[in-house]
């Protein structure tokens, strides 16, 4: 038992490994959600509604019932705006219907007498009038009435959904009736109807139809009936929801006290787990088998099968799903860490520096002889405030340049394109590392900001592939070995020109990139013809408009500090072209040898 325990530790820790991997939503969810992006953008309030309508929809199949009306309720949001009472009615009654599914009674009631105040369709109304009145029903009989005549009207209407509904919610009012024969019938009467238009649905009757032979001890129907499911091509050619009724079918035959049956079927169901890849699937199975092993006390099979999981458990992880590599999550969450730590910090220094400077105005009135001493001590500490103050602002380029790049890791995630989200990862997370190493200094060499820029760029480049070209030119009479400049100062406009200009052009655009010396100066010149800085600004959504770019205004800060602190002279100009499209902006500062 000893070294069942110890197996049973192991498989908890890969366990755990799983509960990291990225959850991935369903086809549809993805579909729908591109569109749902384009409607956002495009800010089409209706296609907007339809999309979150349609993502609800789809976990309400699943079964999904709280993320559901999460999105129904987005929808509804939108249709009340625009006063669209057709898809209003429609979708506060999916509200309802979500709510009670999860037993919110209350709510669902409230809302089915909202859907039939619309009133928008004549049938739609009285489904909605008879549901509310059912859940508000007292008895029985009256329940029974308001369910038989939203029959009669989805018999007429043709739909099969809430037909099915119907004759389930009938069942359920002859099950507290006594009433079983008739209650047998409704269910698979529901049964019949849902398997040709909804499948999980029809897998939800199913199972409420063997839960009710088996509160009736009748083992054998409840049997036939989960067996009846297998035989159904929505599960043979689903191999998932295949070991899951296999496994219910399991459960049926512990209750009915026959474990060696049980047994193989649990078996067969973790065979097709480990074939298909479904390891969660395979894990309860091998729960499952363990606790048979248990109690016939087979302490060997329960070693073997364990055994067996934990060698094959990291192949079948692989085959289940695309994992975020932990390593690279685990970076990032403490950068973040790291940065909030560091905004902390930055607050208490400047806590600190109003006290400190107080306390100098305080000695500036007492000691007025001292006014000369004072005085130089004063500008000491405006000197270190600057410094202080340059060093924030250049980390504060970090979380401003991590979050912006994040936003292309998410895109190839979202798009299931592992490898190049592991590619594009892997250049991430090396661009991060020259970026955190060059943070702490106000000026670095040439090279090695040109090698950030180069592989900023080339990350760029792999984000917006179709969206532009780019060249980087540098005067070979410039000392690149000696010359220093300040970090990460150009990024910020490289980026302005990729995100704001040359993504949205409709064909692929050019970006040149060109450090020249002029006497004793470095002139720096970016050249793209995106879209330019008027037609970027007319193109913004109103959530852009609200948000406040830190990016430029930092940089613009930092060029202020440093012609401060170190007398660089750096003049920037940014002009929107006007007899072509795209920005050219100028830099320009003394040349400064390590």
């Amino acid at each position: 038992m000893k070294t069942i325990k110890l197996f049973v530790f192991i498989f908890a820790l890969f366990s755990v490994n799983i509960l990291y991997s990225q959850n991935k939503a369903t086809q549809e969810v993805v579909a729908e959600s591109s569109k749902l992006k384009k409607a956002v953008d495009t800010k089409n309030e209706s296609a907007e509604a339809e999309s979150y309508f349609k993502i609800g929809e789809t976990f309400f199949n699943d079964r999904n019932f709280s993320k559901s009306e999460e999105y129904f309720v987005k929808s509804k949001n939108i249709y009340e705006k625009l006063d669209d009472k057709q898809n209003l009615e429609k979708v506060i009654r999916k509200i309802a219907q979500a709510q009670e599914n999860q037993n919110k009674l209350k709510s669902a009631q409230s809302n089915y007498k909202k859907a039939s105040k619309i009133g928008y369709s004549k049938s739609k109304k009285d489904l909605n009038a008879n549901d509310a009145s059912r859940l508000s029903s007292p008895t029985s009989e009256t329940k029974a009435e308001a369910i038989q005549n939203n029959i009669l009207i989805s018999e007429k209407e043709n739909n099969k959904e809430d037909l099915a509904i119907g004759y389930s919610q009938m069942a359920e009012v002859n099950i507290e009736n006594k009433n079983i024969p008739k209650a047998e019938q409704n269910l698979n009467t529901a049964y019949k109807i849902s398997k040709e238009e909804v499948p999980q649905q029809a897998l939800a009757i199913n199972q409420k139809l063997t839960d009710f032979y088996i509160d009736n001890k009748n083992f054998d129907k409840a049997i036939e009936a989960k067996k009846s499911v297998l035989k159904e091509n929505f599960v043979k050619e689903n191999s998932q929801k295949k070991v899951e009724q296999i496994q219910e079918l399991a459960e049926i035959y512990i209750k009915k006290n026959d474990p060696k049956e049980a047994i193989v079927l649990l078996r067969n169901a973790y065979d097709i787990a480990l074939q298909k890849g479904h390891t969660l699937e395979a894990q309860k199975s091998v729960k499952k088998l363990d606790s048979l092993y248990n109690i016939s006390q087979n302490t060997d099979a329960s070693v073997k099968l364990y055994r067996d999981f934990l060698g094959k458990l990291p192949d079948l992880v692989s085959k289940d799903r695309s994992l975020v590599d932990n390593k690279i999550l685990e970076d990032t969450e403490q950068r973040i860490s790291q940065l909030i730590k560091e905004k902390e910090l930055k607050d208490e220094l400047i806590r600190k520096k109003n006290i400190f400077n107080y306390s100098l105005i305080g000695v500036l009135i007492l000691l007025t002889g001292l006014v000369i001493f004072i005085f130089r001590t004063l500008k000491k500490v405006q000197i270190k405030n600057k410094k202080i103050a340059l060093q924030s602002l250049r980390r504060e380029m970090n979380p401003h340049f991590i979050f912006n790049s994040l936003n292309s890791v998410n895109h190839f995630i979202a798009t299931n394109n592992e490898l190049e989200a592991n590619q594009y990862l892997t250049k991430f997370s090396k661009l991060m590392r020259g970026v955190m190493e060059n943070s702490a200094e106000d000026f670095i060499p040439f090279e090695q900001e040109l090698d950030l820029l180069q592989n900023y760029l080339a990350l760029e480049k792999t984000r917006f592939a179709d969206k532009f070209d780019y060249e980087i030119e540098v005067d070979e009479s410039l000392n690149t070995q000696s010359l220093k400049v300040p970090g990460m100062l150009i990024q910020p406009f490289l980026e302005n020109a990729v995100w704001h200009g040359l993504r949205y052009r409709a064909e692929k655009g050019f970006l040149s990139l060109k450090f020249e010396k002029n006497n004793d100066s470095l002139n720096i010149s970016i050249d793209d013809n995106g879209i330019g800085i008027e037609e970027s600004k007319k193109q913004k959504t109103e959530h852009q408009k609200t948000r406040k770019g830190r990016g430029m205004k930092n940089t613009l800060e930092r060029i202020a500090l440093l012609n401060d602190l170190y007398k660089q002279n750096i003049e920037c100009k940014i002009t929107d072209k006007k007899e072509k499209p795209g920005v050219f902006v100028e830099i320009s500062y003394k040349l400064i040898n390590g």
